[in-house]
Formats: C-alpha cells, sequence, structure tokens
C-alpha cells in the first residue's frame, strides 16, 4: 500500500492553512482565568458589530439548561467563580458536565451565558475592567483577523474549556439530535470547476443534505479525516461521530478544483471553496480547502479540510 495516514496528510504541502488561528488559540491559552472571559465578552460585542450570531435551536440547548438554571440561581460571585472555573479547567461537578458536551452545546452555552449577561441576571464583566496588556494584544490581533478566522478562534477557546475528559472516568460524550437528511427533492446539487469525480461531488452534497449515513460509505474501512488544526480522526466510526456532531447544517461551497493520478491507481484532489455555519450569518464564508486522496477503488482513504490563510489561498491548487 502506497500511503498511510501519516502520509497522505502530506498531499499538497503548498497549501497555506491559517496558523494565526492556533497561534492566538495558544496566547488566550496563557491568559489568565479573568481575561480569557473579559477577552471573550469584549469580542462578542466587538464580532456583534460586523457578524451576526444565530441563536441556538431548543434541541441544541435541552441538554445545557439544566446547568444553566444552575448557574441563574446563584449569587454574581458565584457565578464569576463558575466561569473561572472553566476557563481553568477545574475539576468541578458544572466543568465535568460540560466536558462530555458537544462543540455545538458548548457554543450555545456560552450564547446563553452572554445574552444572561447583557440581561444583568448573570455576573457581567466588572465595569471599567481593563486587559491585561498581553489580553489586549490578543484582542487587536483577533480583530485583525478575516472573519472565518475569528470565529474559529472564539470556537477553539470555549470548546477546550472545562474539566479535561480524558481524566473523567466513564466518560460519555452528550450530543444534541442528529439533524435529519434534506429531502431529495429538496437537496441542490454543487459543480467545481476542474473537478467531476463523483465521489468528491457527492461528499459535498450528502454532507450539505446532513446525510451523514451515505457520507460515510464514501471512505474506505480505514479511512481518515483531519479536520482544521487537529490529529486526524481514523475509521469509519469515528468519522462517522465528527460529521454527527460537528457538522450539521453546514453549507459547503466548492468553487474550483484539480486531480492529480499518483502510485497505484490513487488519486489526489484538491478542492477550494466557502463553508457557512448555523451559528453565523450567511454574509461569513470561511475559506476553506479540501485535500482528498482516493484509493483505486474511488473511496475516500484520507480527506485534510484546511482554513485557508488568505482569500488568494482559494486559487492555490499547486503541489
Amino acid at each position: 500500500m502506497p500511503f498511510s495516514i501519516e502520509s497522505a496528510r502530506g498531499i499538497f504541502p503548498n497549501t497555506l492553512s491559517a496558523d494565526a488561528v492556533p497561534a492566538l488559540t495558544a496566547r488566550f491559552n496563557q491568559l489568565s482565568a479573568e481575561d480569557q472571559l473579559a477577552l471573550i465578552w469584549f469580542a462578542y460585542l466587538e464580532m456583534g458589530k460586523t457578524i451576526t450570531v444565530a441563536a441556538p435551536g431548543a434541541a441544541n440547548m435541552q441538554f445545557a439548561e439544566l446547568t444553566l438554571n444552575e448557574i441563574k440561581g446563584m449569587s454574581f460571585q458565584e457565578q464569576s467563580q463558575v466561569m473561572c472555573d472553566l476557563a481553568n479547567r477545574a475539576d468541578t461537578p458544572i466543568c465535568r458536565t460540560y466536558a462530555t458536551w458537544t462543540p455545538n452545546i458548548k457554543l450555545g452555552f456560552w450564547y446563553r451565558l452572554g445574552e444572561l449577561m447583557e440581561q444583568g441576571v448573570v455576573a457581567p464583566i466588572p465595569e471599567g475592567y481593563k486587559l491585561s496588556a498581553n489580553a489586549s494584544a490578543v484582542l487587536q490581533t483577533l480583530i485583525g483577523l478575516e472573519s472565518g478566522q475569528q470565529i474559529t478562534v472564539l470556537r477553539n477557546t470555549v470548546v477546550d474549556m472545562g474539566y479535561d475528559p480524558a481524566k473523567i472516568s466513564n466518560f460519555t460524550r452528550v450530543s444534541e439530535p442528529v439533524a435529519p437528511p434534506t429531502e431529495i427533492s429538496k437537496r441542490t446539487k454543487v459543480t467545481i470547476e476542474g473537478v467531476s469525480n463523483p465521489t468528491i461531488l457527492s461528499y459535498m452534497n450528502l454532507l450539505n443534505a446532513n446525510d451523514f449515513d451515505e457520507l460515510i460509505k464514501l471512505f474506505t474501512p480505514d479511512g481518515g479525516l483531519q479536520p482544521p488544526f487537529k490529529r486526524p480522526i481514523v475509521g469509519q466510526d469515528a468519522v462517522l461521530r465528527f460529521f454527527k456532531e460537528e457538522c450539521p447544517n453546514l453549507k459547503l461551497a466548492p468553487e474550483r478544483g484539480i486531480s492529480e493520478a499518483v502510485d497505484d491507481g490513487y488519486t489526489q484532489i484538491k478542492v477550494t471553496g466557502k463553508v457557512q455555519t448555523p451559528w453565523f450569518g450567511a454574509g461569513v464564508g470561511m475559506n476553506m480547502s479540501w485535500r482528498f486522496l482516493l484509493n483505486s477503488e474511488n473511496k475516500i482513504f484520507f480527506v485534510a479540510i484546511d482554513l485557508l490563510a488568505s482569500p488568494k489561498e482559494l486559487l492555490n491548487l499547486a503541489r
């Protein structure tokens, strides 16, 4: 076999991903808990001027509602401590509960906390609070990023909070209900300049339709998927879980691509385009690339999903 998952990660090495995102996330994680919480609040207000955040659906929030109600019944001091505990990844019941939630539930939780802070129900950032010099520098860098990179940084910051799930015995992930597939008659079909491969077109169309059970059939049993800035997820069961937990209601808009034959009947294909998430307005498109490696049976052995460094990278289809 000419490829392993590790070697497949190196296809199309000239792809420039948005390195500012993991770098800024790392800088954020070095801040004090108080600065992290204040920065999230200030960024929430700043982004609200240009980016519309969508309210979470009831299905997303049913698992967080008990925790939110518990927090609402606390004193301001206790509420502030809960948020600091989350940022500090402390071992508390709420931090352990938070750790079991999928990213969409965590995003909904912080969205609702922001609303409750605005309403005065949950302790707000103290009036006149000044960010440290380091936190101010992080905020200014964040404001200077493209909108798609901004929302990725903020997503990463809240997703990583809470108690370390690796330390929890009998860990059980709590997921919102899987979005039902779009009816066949209502599905749209993408076109990709330079790419007509039916597996690639089906990947985009099935993901747009939330038809994850059919989508996973495009992968080899030992296939892998590498999300932005993460290690590969390997095996059909693990990849399917990723699709169901993190990919409902995405809108993929691939634009162009390139296809090249490689060793032993394998084909590598790079596609660039945009992705819209259900959490943000239609005006926020994240510049993405998909780097596929297909085997001789036209099954997906590996796909890497990259958040691109800049809009001009949408045109970079070189090897």
